[in-house]
């Protein structure tokens, strides 16, 4: 391995010193394509043994690489047709109650701590403009909101990349 591939670890992300070898990166770019792909034939696609990529996948999942398999869903076709990316700034003290409003609002997808003069940006749906209206009134309780309404995604849930 070169030096390069073993600058790539995990450390950055705080999980300590995770490097990935070749396997792991085949196992993951299988698993990125296609997260539903039973442990037989990730083992094929990725050239290894049945029981060499379950115990590869078990490790990953284990160190905190792999963080999960998610489902995928249109909010639109749930009947929330309005989405948003709204910029949080907290008044004094504030700062913990805007978190944890966030994780007890259904209507927030993402949540995301950030730098700068705002401190969260939040992406919201909801089914109309009175519906986000009432959700964006909450956080105005504890602070200064921006929003953006989401008009189309060119970029939709495209995976990290895996490095080489």
């Amino acid at each position: 391995m070169s030096s390069t591939q073993k600058a790539l670890t995990s450390a950055s992300s705080g999980l300590g010193n995770v490097v990935l070898d070749d396997v792991d990166r085949r196992l993951l770019v299988e698993l990125t394509a296609d997260p539903r792909l039973s442990k037989s034939a990730l083992a094929r696609r990725a050239g290894v043994s049945t029981p060499t990529a379950t115990s590869r996948v078990a490790r990953l999942e284990r160190l905190g690489v792999i963080r999960g398999y998610r489902l995928d869903v249109d909010p639109a076709a749930l009947g929330l047709a309005m989405s948003a990316w709204v910029r949080v700034r907290p008044g004094p003290g504030q700062l913990p109650k805007i978190a944890e409003l966030a994780q007890r609002t259904p209507e927030i997808s993402e949540c995301h701590r950030v730098t700068g003069e705002d401190c969260f940006v939040l992406r919201i749906h909801a089914p109309t403009l009175p519906a986000m209206e009432q959700i964006l009134d909450r956080f105005l309780l504890h602070g200064q909101t921006t929003s953006a309404l989401i008009v189309s995604s060119p970029v939709l849930g495209r995976p990290v990349p895996i490095p080489t």
